[in-house]
């Protein structure tokens, strides 16, 4: 585990375990992760398929329940909070990008990007997200439906989408995992410049070490255990 101060961790993740199903079947998921994140860091936990990495994000999210073990995120015990609170704590300090874009097909791209803010009670919604699309290079399709839209566009409003709550933290799960490799490479050029430019964690989930060696620390996650930790050069 990184060194990190308590006041510094946006998040404080303390011997946590996952375990799937029941015995005998039962599959052990996470090991007893330690983990602690620094406000406003990129970091990149690496790690082949089925060694735990999308379940570490889940958890760290407050998507999934850890078995054992305390997840803190921005001072706040997720453990503690049942689904209701779980779901407000989340808006406004996590935001989620996956491989798959997850876009209302009958909402256009500004109504997609709006939901959150809709969901939360913003009354600047439609104004915030019509700048969020902007911001991700698609000011000129805001009216556009999924559908009419490429898969790297959709990709952009899904970013738009998860940036325009202003959330302290982002995850990103092979947010690349179904574009082409041109694509890819815009979009994760976008993720960093959105970092860089609002000061949020990012924390992206990925097999790809050219990927991962584009963030400030890396981490690696083997059979649901932290097996490196490392500082990019």
């Amino acid at each position: 585990m990184m060194p990190s101060t308590v006041d510094s961790a946006l998040i404080a993740a303390r011997n946590v375990s996952l375990v799937l199903g029941r015995p005998p079947a039962s599959v052990e998921i996470l090991r007893g992760v330690d983990l602690d994140v620094a406000a406003g860091d990129s970091v990149a936990l690496l790690g082949p398929s089925g060694s735990g990495k999308s379940s570490l994000m889940a958890v760290l999210a407050g998507l999934e329940r850890p078995t054992g073990g305390t997840v803190s995120v921005a001072g706040l015990d997720f453990t503690t909070l049942d689904e209701d609170a779980l779901a407000v704590a989340r808006r406004g300090r996590i935001g989620i990008v996956l491989q798959a874009f997850h876009l209302l097909p009958t909402m256009t791209a500004l109504e997609n990007v709006a939901v959150p803010l809709e969901l939360a009670g913003e009354g600047d919604a439609f104004a915030r997200a019509a700048a969020e699309l902007e911001a991700v290079g698609l000011g000129h399709r805001i009216g556009h439906y999924p559908a009419q839209l490429s898969g790297g566009e959709q990709q952009r409003v899904a970013i738009a989408r998860a940036l325009v709550g202003r959330p302290a933290l982002i995850f990103a799960d092979e947010p690349t995992g179904n574009l082409d490799t041109t694509t890819g490479a815009s979009i994760m050029d976008l993720l960093f410049a959105r970092h860089a430019a609002s000061g949020t964690t990012l924390f992206i989930i990925t097999h790809d070490p050219g990927l991962a060696a584009r963030c400030a620390r890396v981490i690696e996650l083997g059979d649901g255990r932290i097996v490196g930790d490392r500082r990019s050069a």
